[in-house]
């Protein structure tokens, strides 16, 4: 008999997902909640009768368990077996294949998950996600790693305490806005991005993650180069006028039309949805110490 237990913290990645539900559902009770697996998950699920489908994102894991958290607050633990197929859509570095391997099933992912059921639980037979959500949520995991790299010894420092950890509470968010085509920022815009730049660099252990869209204006291929140059051209001004530290900046990312802010069939919508979104992360391990 094996049992396992969900910890009280899950991956927040509201911002960088530009999902609300996981902003405000993403967080488990303060008391644990325990699995009890009986014997060894089966890797043939030939033949077992199917269980319910389950869609909303993964709010934690412990080894071969996830738990998946709906829209309507419900947690459904779910065991992974050598069977689980994890396949995604959409094309990012040639995910788009028929099988991935499970450690791509990351905290805070929105997935699809089709169950059988087997010892009074459920064991995903399919579990099915967006590339362009896994891209996200492999930066926010590896983000710290990759920006501390080769850094000065204060950079270790705070590294130490950040490393490993892919929770995150996010503190703030910023949007600034663009004119349609275009990634250059207007004075309002670079005094919003240095205020927020302040704001973070009160908090200890501050990290900014910076995520640029478009409306739907345009071809997939135009917008995603575009949501790209506006991520980019708000991380220098960061870095070049705000005086933000590469180190504790997340490896920007354009996310092109994708999670509109609004209504892209009205012109305030479309408005809305030029943006980029400057977010302010703090691991939950250190939040408050």
């Amino acid at each position: 008999m094996i049992t396992h237990r969900f910890g009280a913290q899950a991956l927040l990645v509201a911002a960088a997902l530009a999902t609300p539900a996981i902003a405000q559902d993403s967080e488990l009770p303060a008391s644990d909640v325990a699995v009890t697996v009986t014997g060894m998950v089966p890797d043939d699920l030939t033949g077992m009768p199917e269980g319910p489908e389950l869609e909303g994102f993964i709010s934690a894991r412990k080894g071969g368990l996830i738990q998946v958290t709906a829209a309507d607050g419900s947690r459904t633990p779910v065991a992974i077996s050598q069977a689980t197929r994890v396949r995604s859509s959409g094309g990012f570095l040639g995910l788009d294949r028929d099988k991935l391997g499970a450690e791509a099933l990351l905290n805070g992912l929105p997935v699809t998950v089709r169950t059988v059921e087997w010892g009074g639980g459920l064991v995903a037979s399919d579990v099915r996600l967006r590339s362009r959500d896994l891209k996200t949520a492999q930066m926010i995991r590896t983000g710290t790693a990759q920006g501390f790299a080769e850094q000065t010894a204060a950079t270790e420092a705070l590294r130490s305490r950040v490393a490993d950890i892919d929770n995150y509470n996010v503190k703030g968010t910023t949007n600034v806005y663009f004119d349609t085509g275009k990634w250059n920022l207007t004075g309002q815009s670079q005094a919003e991005l240095c205020q927020a730049a302040a704001q973070a660099q009160a908090m200890d252990n501050a990290l900014l993650l910076v995520v640029g869209y478009t409306d739907s204006t345009g071809d997939y291929d135009f917008n995603q180069t575009l949501s790209e140059r506006r991520a980019a051209r708000v991380v220098n001004h960061l870095q070049q006028a705000c005086g933000w530290k590469p180190y504790r900046m997340l490896t920007p990312t354009g996310m092109a039309e994708a999670d509109p802010a609004a209504d892209n069939s009205t012109d305030y919508g479309r408005q809305q949805n030029r943006r980029v979104a400057v977010n302010i992360l703090v691991s939950k391990a250190v939040d408050g110490m």
